[in-house]
């Protein structure tokens, strides 16, 4: 099934551009929408994707690709989980089977991939800001293209998202941002925004009263002259007294709606309509996410997104379940027991998450102690200063981020957490090569940019074991901020402790010794050398391995020992090279005069595309075999 095409409906078949599209009847969009909603459901049974956003807005994609001239005009999608259907019409159907496969099309919109994607997405709350700076450049250039940017009520919650609308208010720019409201990101939104959309759009007596005061309104308007100004006065202030308009209003936005996202023909003629208004503006559409798959519309966090074949009727998987019952658990799902063991032991213990509870499993704590856990919404930046704030009044925070998501709160790490040497841990999930999202989700960079800042330890635990051991010896640790990153998917499967054990900081393990070449690993792809050093073995090659667990504060007594012991030293890391752990190595090597090669193996200066995180960690050669191949070609043994 790895080559797997569904056949396209009669009139998607014939759409390969928004050329196309436009030659159908308006009264045919209904049933091109229909068509494209089954070639994605059809699509993802088989060969898996974040499908439950793209379903959403299956009517708002045709009807904004019918309206306007793209790719001369710019649409701008915020997080690129909704533009399936976008790619499919812009020329790129023939090749979505390979959608997030390696060295097929990216799950993202992606600039070098197609003129239509207008700018690359993978973080969200960024479509306003890239959208207004688009605007911009247009009147600079004297142009008369549009601009649409695509946000989601989810993505609201990001400050960025109003920092651009404040922006685009106060210069007047002609941009029109379409609000996509479904009550969800991944998991269900929170936060103040999200109720006051909620309760406007869903309220009866609201819907009731709105159109009876502007029934009035259109009966005074035929009256005199006076009587229409008044007329006109009244209508302002009920839009603003009645509607969601009055918060984008007030940020300088004209606003309309909030219109059903699934009326593809009402779509068409409201985004007809707002072509010819000039100025900022917000379009608020309500959709359903999953629209169309009833399993994705009951189970809306559950089909965010699916990785495995399911039965596109029922919904059910079609992999068969593992014969063993001691799978072993996801490194999240490690997590998050622990947190909740620990927070059973210690009371001032507090949790975070910017959106995530489900991908970071902080669900449990949620569940176990509610007032002691929080999903923040989309606010990375908030998320950190919160659990700062929690920590100047004696909480033990556990901020549970992925590795990609923390680089957005930088600057609160150095200054509202470091420079106060608040005892903050960061659990830092997705860390290293993540796969099939891609260069937006991979976490590479966290070791390099955490190193730098004081006040910082950095780790990282081979297995669920030492990870439980980090999380419970860092609930005890008051000095400084603490980072403990641990990788995307499944731990080891080892037989673990009920009871905790406090670990040594700065301090690692020595996994084997061995003879000329030692390698220190960091993390979990230290399993990768055990699996070389057997290999290896075969061949009459014994090498040291010795498991770090710290790239700060590093264990130099045991580089010292290294350094007495072997004739080269490789380091390896699923994180870059440039400014990571085998950096660290280097340079205490550097500094003790030390002349013995090291070796730094990690991620390149390069993007890296997506693929299964094995092929990518082959890729790169950090999988078992490059260590193979490093450990050779530095011992001046043939490789093959």
């Amino acid at each position: 099934m790895e080559d797997y095409k569904p056949v396209p409906g009669p009139l998607l078949g014939n759409i390969n551009t928004p050329d196309d599209l436009k030659k159908l009847n308006p009264d045919q969009l209904q049933d091109l929408c229909d068509e494209l909603r089954e070639f994605i459901v059809d699509m993802v049974s088989v060969h898996g994707g974040h499908f439950g956003a793209s379903l959403g807005v299956i009517e708002l994609t045709v009807a904004l690709h019918y309206t306007y001239n793209t790719p001369k005009d710019k649409l701008v999608w915020d997080v690129g989980h909704q533009a399936y259907g976008h790619k499919i019409l812009t020329g790129r159907r023939e090749q979505f089977h390979t959608n997030r496969k390696y060295k097929g099309l990216s799950g993202f919109p992606k600039r070098t991939e197609s003129e239509y994607d207008a700018f690359g997405v993978g973080h969200s709350s960024t479509s306003i800001s890239a959208g207004l700076g688009m605007a911009i450049a247009r009147d600079l250039n004297n142009s008369d293209k549009k601009i649409v940017s695509v946000i989601g009520d989810g993505a609201m919650t990001g400050g960025m998202a109003f920092e651009a609308m404040n922006n685009a208010g106060a210069l007047k720019s002609d941009m029109l941002v379409v609000l996509n409201d479904n009550n969800m990101s991944i998991d269900p939104n929170v936060g103040a925004l999200k109720e006051y959309l909620a309760e406007i759009t869903t309220t009866k007596t609201f819907n009731k009263m709105r159109d009876e005061i502007y029934d009035l309104l259109g009966h005074l308007k035929g009256a005199g002259e006076k009587m229409r100004k008044a007329a006109s006065k009244l209508e302002r202030a009920v839009t603003a007294a009645i509607t969601p308009g009055a918060l984008f209003q007030a940020l300088g936005f004209k606003y309309y709606g909030p219109v059903d996202g699934h009326n593809v023909d009402a779509l068409r003629r409201q985004l007809e309509d707002l072509r010819t208004v000039s100025g900022p503006k917000l379009l608020h559409i309500v959709t359903v996410k999953g629209k169309g798959f009833a399993p994705a519309e009951r189970e809306q966090t559950k089909w965010h997104a699916q990785s495995s074949p399911f039965d596109k009727i029922t919904g059910k998987s079609l992999v068969k379940k593992p014969v063993k019952k001691d799978q072993a658990p996801k490194y999240q799902d490690v997590f998050g027991e622990a947190l909740v063991e620990l927070a059973a032991r210690n009371e001032d213990i507090v949790s975070m998450t910017p959106a995530m509870p489900s991908g970071s499993s902080l669900w449990p704590m949620m569940n176990t102690f509610p007032d002691r856990a929080f999903d923040v919404g989309i606010a990375e930046q908030h998320a950190v200063t919160f659990a700062a704030g929690l920590a100047a009044e004696g909480k033990k925070a556990f901020a549970a981020l992925y590795s990609t998501f923390l680089q957005r709160a930088y600057d609160q790490v150095i200054h509202d957490i470091a420079i106060q040497k608040l005892p903050v841990v960061f659990c830092i999930d997705r860390a290293g090569l993540v796969g099939a999202d891609g260069p937006t989700h991979h976490g590479l960079y966290d070791v390099s940019y955490l190193r730098a800042i004081p006040n910082m330890i950095v780790s990282s635990p081979m297995n669920e074991q030492e990870l439980r051991d980090m999380m419970f010896t860092a609930s005890e640790y008051n000095d400084s901020a603490w980072a403990i990153r641990y990788p995307r998917g499944r731990s080891t499967g080892m037989e673990t402790r009920d009871e905790f054990q406090k670990t040594e900081i700065g301090k690692g393990r020595i996994i084997s010794e061995g003879e000329k070449v030692a390698i220190l690993s960091f993390g979990p792809i230290g399993n990768y050398v055990v699996e070389a050093s057997e290999k290896l073995k075969k061949d009459d090659i014994h090498i040291g391995h010795y498991d770090m667990r710290y790239a700060k504060p590093l264990d130099t007594e045991m580089i010292d020992h290294v350094l007495t012991k072997y004739d080269r030293i490789i380091t390896i890391e699923d994180g870059t090279k440039l400014g990571g752990f085998g950096s660290a190595v280097a340079e205490y090597v550097a500094e003790k005069g030390v002349a013995i090669p090291v070796k730094i193996m990690g991620t390149p200066d390069t993007v890296i595309e997506h693929g299964t995180q094995r092929e990518l960690h082959d890729e790169v050669g950090i999988g078992p075999d490059g260590i193979v191949e490093q450990v050779k070609r530095g011992l001046g043994v043939p490789v093959g």
